[in-house]
């Protein structure tokens, strides 16, 4: 559905007209279609199949659990709008009206927006009217970030809140090695896959990668907290690997499961909302444009739309639960486009012009894409970097320029405020802020020189996590009052 034709209070549209519902919040109205509601609310969806008196009417009044600038919120967000939620009392209402309503997409929406400067709140707004999803999504963003909120945290979260997120696991950078396939007595040292401990700055060894796995020109990625390596090349004659293999942190187990169905290297592999999606590479030397998707529930590739040209090794990111993948235009090009695979089509998002530079590597930060490109005369070693901004469309060009040393820039990888950068020599982590990337703290490099895969992955920590925890409820049952939470994080 493409949304209400009008919900504005003054219509010329027959509100008692079949197909439509005159609804009442405070003292707005909004005539939408009974379609409408009732495929993106939950609430309606079981109001219209109860057979009761207001199922019929043409007019209902929703008195208490939702306020009208949190209803007019969801209805943008169920259209497919972004709708800009900044002020605290518009996050708050968007929250009330995600769990009054039983609105799943603007529980998405809320989760795809929550940043550093409003976790705070929507994580306690979640936790009092009870929409879990947000809440998990919220608290793990805290713990991410927890560095730099911890103060503002414990002045302003209940205790039990504060408790349940230092519980969880924070994600941990990993880097991987390069290595092809070799016999088990050979004791590869390349076969490692480290993580970085963050407290003592120093890498540390996780696990193993299978004698059989290479991570020669493979393709590598994160998917509901599982390691996916896929494809690759072994041997003298650069044979293409037939199989994936996949790591489970919690069991610390590697399982071999299948390959793409056209065994590829150099191609793209990005983990988005269940799938595996393989995009391009290099396949019987030469580069092709054809496109898979794995589901791990049926263990099964199939094939997807092409990708808008032959593509390898193409820089990509995940922003706000999109995919945007970087295609080359010689001599000056970068296109961006948008996979959406509900659709199974891609769309040109924008398109970078730089004389003789182009995004080799791309990362998400919030509604901003960074691309990474390489300075004058194939400058790699001082690159340059812009700024996509998905609300705005606008392209930013950030000031100076970034050391890439051995390719280290092109290893990063984003944890709530923070870009992290690993090489041989040096591990350094950058303050994402509006003007660019600061550094902000050096560590020891990788244990290892080469090539690297880079990823996040959150390692099992002692101690049993707990449950969600109950948020007291204010008088009467009811939540607490908004002003108490809202005006607490607006004095940070």
């Amino acid at each position: 559905m493409e949304g209400p034709a009008d919900m504005s209070e003054n219509t010329s549209l027959d509100p008692a007209r079949a197909g439509w519902v005159r609804v009442g919040i405070e003292e707005s109205w909004f005539t939408v279609e009974r379609e409408f509601l009732h495929s993106n609310s939950d609430y309606f969806h079981a109001l219209f199949h109860s057979g009761m008196r207001e199922s019929r009417q043409d007019e209902l009044h929703l008195k208490g659990g939702v306020h009208a600038r949190g209803f007019l919120i969801a209805l943008a967000v169920c259209r497919g709008e972004n709708p800009a939620i900044g002020d605290p009392d518009e996050l708050v209402e968007a929250v009330e009206c995600a769990a009054f309503l039983q609105v799943s997409c603007l529980v998405r929406h809320l989760c795809d927006i929550i940043d550093s400067d409003n976790c705070l709140l929507l994580y306690q707004a979640a936790a009092v009217f009870g929409v879990r999803g947000l809440f998990h999504t919220a608290a793990l963003f805290l713990r991410d970030a927890f560095d730099d909120l911890k103060e503002a945290a414990e002045r302003t979260l209940p205790a039990e809140l504060l408790e349940y997120c230092e519980k969880l696991a924070p994600a941990s950078y990993v880097a991987i090695g390069t290595h092809t396939p070799s016999m088990e007595l050979l004791q590869d040292s390349f076969r490692v896959v480290c993580f970085l401990d963050e407290t003592e700055g120093e890498w540390k060894h996780l696990t193993n990668l299978p004698t059989l796995c290479s991570t020669s020109r493979a393709g590598v990625a994160v998917l509901d907290n599982r390691l996916y390596i896929v494809g690759g090349v072994y041997g003298y004659g650069k044979e293409t690997v037939d199989k994936t293999f996949c790591y489970n942190p919690e069991s610390g187990m590697w399982t071999t499961l299948p390959g793409p169905q056209q065994p590829r290297h150099d191609f793209t592999l990005l983990g988005h909302e269940g799938r595996l999606y393989a995009i391009g590479g290099g396949a019987q030397n030469q580069i092709i444009s054809t496109s898979e998707a794995y589901d791990p529930s049926k263990a099964e590739w199939t094939f997807i739309r092409h990708a808008p040209r032959p593509v390898a090794s193409a820089a990509y990111a995940v922003a706000r639960r999109r995919m945007f993948i970087c295609f080359w235009k010689p001599p000056d090009t970068t296109d961006i486009y948008e996979y959406v695979p509900r659709r199974d089509e891609w769309t040109l998002t924008t398109t970078m012009i730089r004389p003789q530079s182009y995004g080799h590597c791309m990362v998400a930060h919030r509604d901003n894409l960074y691309v990474m490109r390489n300075g004058p005369c194939d400058d790699f070693l001082r690159c340059l970097m812009d700024c996509y901004n998905l609300t705005t469309g606008q392209w930013t060009a950030l000031s100076g320029h970034y050391i890439n040393s051995k390719g280290a820039l092109f290893t990063a990888v984003i944890k709530g405020d923070s870009a992290f950068t690993v090489k041989h020599m040096l591990t350094l982590e950058y303050t994402i802020s509006a003007g660019g990337w600061k550094p902000r703290r050096q560590m020891k490099g990788f244990p290892k020189s080469g090539s690297l895969w880079t990823c996040l992955l959150r390692l099992p920590e002692t101690g049993p996590v707990t449950p969600i925890p109950e948020v007291e409820a204010g008088e009467g049952g009811k939540p607490l009052p908004r002003a108490e939470f809202v005006e607490a994080v607006q004095q940070l």
